[in-house]
């Protein structure tokens, strides 16, 4: 049900070395739900990303995925619960095929009886994958690295996808065809958090979204709530209000 909390993080905060990168966040993402992380670089929405996954952990405050305290688990233990992060930057094994990138994604105890369906999933949703299954990774276009990013997220068999810039340097045409999947993802009961520096598009695809600056969450609200605010169109879309 799109009603029921599926990730819950209350009152962090998250330091890297000495430096504070989040102030007092507080999420809610419901289940069902396609949410947006707002911000400039270096406005603290990687680092979210990181502490939800595990590779960082709050000195401050809590996290519940599904019920379940994961402030101090470790990311693998992450993984198992139904949590997976597509990177930014893809991050995929370039020299390993496809395929083998793939199944890297299901290594974890909980997808591994669901592996043969999850992988016809992919490829239903990436043809393109499966054509190019039997090819080295590396080779691929940017796009196509993209695709085989986010099926090897799919692999784990979640219940919540992080997903880090996506359309990172690739051509309008291609950032289409991922949104489109995104959306097909969504449709099979699997909920999204994402970061996305076109905000304008971002505003147009998420149901709801959390606007980051210098680690601190400083607007949310739905996307169209969000779309009219002062603020977002001065800051996002050059618009100043009193100059109209």
């Amino acid at each position: 049900m799109v009603n029921q909390v599926l990730l819950k993080i209350s009152n962090i905060d998250v330091f890297h070395g000495t430096f504070q990168a989040l102030w007092d966040i507080s999420i809610e993402v419901r289940t069902g739900e396609m949410l947006a992380l707002i911000g400039s670089n270096t406005s603290g929405k990687t680092t979210l990303m990181d502490t939800i996954s595990g590779l960082l952990h709050p000195v401050k405050g809590m996290m519940e995925f599904n019920g379940v305290d994961i402030t101090c688990l470790d990311p693998y233990q992450i993984v198992e619960l139904g949590i997976t992060q597509v990177p930014e930057g893809r991050r995929i094994f370039p020299d390993m095929t496809v395929l083998d990138n793939l199944m890297i994604g299901s290594y974890c105890s909980c997808a591994r009886s669901t592996r043969k369906q999850n992988l016809i999933r992919v490829y239903e949703l990436f043809p393109k994958l499966e054509e190019r299954r039997k090819q080295i990774a590396k080779t691929l276009s940017g796009g196509e690295q993209q695709m085989l990013a986010i099926g090897r997220g799919l692999m784990a068999d979640p219940k919540l996808m992080l997903i880090d810039e996506m359309s990172l340097g690739l051509a309008p045409i291609i950032i289409d065809e991922l949104f489109k999947a995104l959306k097909k993802i969504r449709e099979r009961g699997i909920t999204i958090l994402f970061v996305e520096q076109n905000v304008k598009r971002t505003l147009e695809e998420a149901d709801k979204a959390y606007i980051f600056e210098n680690g601190r969450v400083t607007l949310s609200g739905s996307s169209a709530e969000l779309y009219e605010k002062k603020q977002v169109k001065k800051a996002y879309f050059g618009i100043d209000e009193c100059e109209i």
